[in-house]
């Protein structure tokens, strides 16, 4: 009020001090000037004052399957938490737990469908026991690689098809990592037919391990976290984890001497971000779009990691710690495929959800493979050519 008043003052100065015609129409002019300045004043400091108010901050909470830190499959929650913050300036602010601190390793779709935690960082197909086709939007034997799956969810209508799944469970999901093709795993004997994976007991999840089941194989499903000690004592006799970078860190060239490739069974394994349906529409539109952002940016950067580290990785496990590295015999991947051609159709034709699904992403294979045998493929056979 005050600074309207002294406006008002300087513009009467003004006017009294003209003294003739031209004089007065410049004083005119400068007097609308300065109430016009004076009234943007107004504006600029109500806008001022609104721009001076903070920021909500949101403080979340991240649950994981994977072990606090742990390299590859544990940093993508840490890195999107780290990403999340800086993009959103400390408006969003995520606090990652790994399995076991607050929830246990294979309970955190629960965890965040109540809202126990606001977002989790995990694989789909550890959940099918709640709903079959959350395995396909993670990795399905003999199916798409990580290249195809990103296709596949971002343009060829994955996205859709997860976002109504998750959807009665509260959940909004994002893919948010990916290793590359994985190992077959480690084995205490060799596997040189079908005859020698009747009777193993092993660590594999998913409709991988439905696979094994059929071919002979009590398969299980154990918490990364367990593993070493799991073959170490004898409870199993084979596992697959990952692959060289993170099956190094775990040290299982210590407990197993066989190191089968390749990894049939999960071909281009997609990570899922879970969010609580709740939470996520309780943001702004510019954190949910940073939420989207780093899941994409920590998709990608996954993939990066392991194409980096896994030579590496392998070498040092061959040549310093003496692992026998084998190759599962055509033989038996032959039989894998066909058994899990028979799985995926019976579960097609008794769920109709899977189907729904299924049928998108196998058709997205068909076509994808067609363009690969022209172009990866061929290009992987021309670069050995010498």
């Amino acid at each position: 009020m005050a600074g309207a008043l002294l406006c008002q003052t300087d513009a009467a100065v003004l006017m009294v001090k003209g003294n003739n015609m031209k004089t007065n129409i410049l004083i005119i002019a400068l007097t609308g000037l300065l109430l016009a300045g004076c009234g943007g004043g107004s504006d600029v400091s109500t806008a001022t004052a609104e721009q001076a108010a903070p920021e909500k901050v949101y403080k979340w909470k991240m649950v994981t399957t994977w072990p606090k830190n742990f390299p590859g499959l544990g940093m993508a929650a840490e890195n999107f938490a780290v990403m999340a913050e800086k993009m959103s300036g400390g408006r969003l602010q995520v606090k990652v737990f790994g399995a076991g601190q607050l929830v246990p390793a294979l309970e955190v779709f629960d965890a965040v469908s109540q809202g126990t935690a606001e977002m989790g960082h995990s694989a789909g197909y550890y959940w099918k026991g709640k709903t079959p086709t959350s395995a396909l939007f993670t990795t399905i034997p003999f199916g798409l690689n990580a290249q195809e799956m990103n296709s596949w969810l971002h343009y060829g209508g994955g996205m859709a098809l997860w976002q109504e799944l998750y959807e009665p469970f509260n959940l909004v999901p994002l893919a948010a990592g990916n290793t590359g093709v994985q190992m077959a795993g480690w084995f205490n004997r060799e596997i040189n037919s079908l005859a020698d994976l009747k009777g193993l007991k092993m660590r594999i999840p998913g409709l991988g391990g439905e696979v094994m089941s059929r071919v002979g194989v009590e398969a299980v499903n154990i918490p990364g976290g367990e593993l070493y000690t799991s073959m170490q004592t004898g409870v199993i006799d084979a596992t697959e984890w990952v692959g060289p970078y993170n099956d190094l860190a775990f040290g299982f060239h210590q407990v197993a001497k066989y190191y089968y490739y390749p990894g049939w069974h999960e071909p281009g394994p997609t990570l899922e971000l879970i969010v609580n349906k709740q939470a996520y529409e309780s943001l702004p539109a510019d954190l949910q779009a940073i939420v989207e952002g780093a899941a994409r940016a920590v998709n990608q950067d996954m993939l990066d990691d392991y194409t980096a580290r896994n030579n590496a990785a392998l070498n040092e496990l061959v040549n310093t710690h003496g692992v026998e590295l084998r190759q599962l015999p055509d033989e038996v991947l032959a039989e894998l495929n066909r058994v899990t051609d028979q799985v995926l159709e019976e579960l097609a034709a008794s769920d109709s959800q899977f189907k729904k699904v299924y049928d998108s992403q196998n058709a997205f294979k068909l076509q994808a493979m067609q363009y690969h045998k022209i172009s990866e493929e061929a290009y992987y056979r021309a670069r050995e050519l010498k």
